[in-house]
């Protein structure tokens, strides 16, 4: 496993659930946006951004696993959503998931994601 840094950025007001600098030396792995699609495609939690962050963050898990990573090694995580008012849903669902100190995190709210059914979206960065 990567050693992560987590440095304090001097003059930067401190994160609340996320780190603002994370560092690390090892091979890096990109995991593309995941919705709250199961494994036959279809759509889970529709119109529930808890039940769709459950889904999200279980995608995100298995794509970790198949590159070698855990949520350990994850430095970054993007949220797209659709309602900036979801966060309070969905950091619970993260805070099950990704373990000790929380890796750079931006939310972003959108206009609209790919399919009307998805809420969310988030993808990760990792370093191994």
């Amino acid at each position: 496993m990567s050693e992560l840094r987590y440095p304090p950025a001097e003059g930067v007001a401190p994160g609340n659930g996320y780190s603002h600098v994370v560092t690390g030396h090892g091979q890096w792995v990109a995991i593309s946006g995941q919705v709250a699609l199961d494994v036959d495609g279809r759509f889970v939690g529709l119109g529930d951004p808890g039940a769709q962050a459950e889904q999200v963050f279980a995608n995100l898990q298995a794509c970790l696993t198949a590159a070698g990573a855990t949520f350990e090694n994850v430095v970054k995580l993007t949220f797209f959503v659709t309602d900036i008012g979801f966060l309070p849903a969905i950091r619970p669902v993260r805070d099950r998931y990704v373990p000790g100190p929380k890796p750079a995190t931006t939310a972003v709210q959108v206009a609209a994601l790919f399919s009307p059914d998805a809420l969310l979206e988030i993808e990760a960065y990792a370093v191994i």
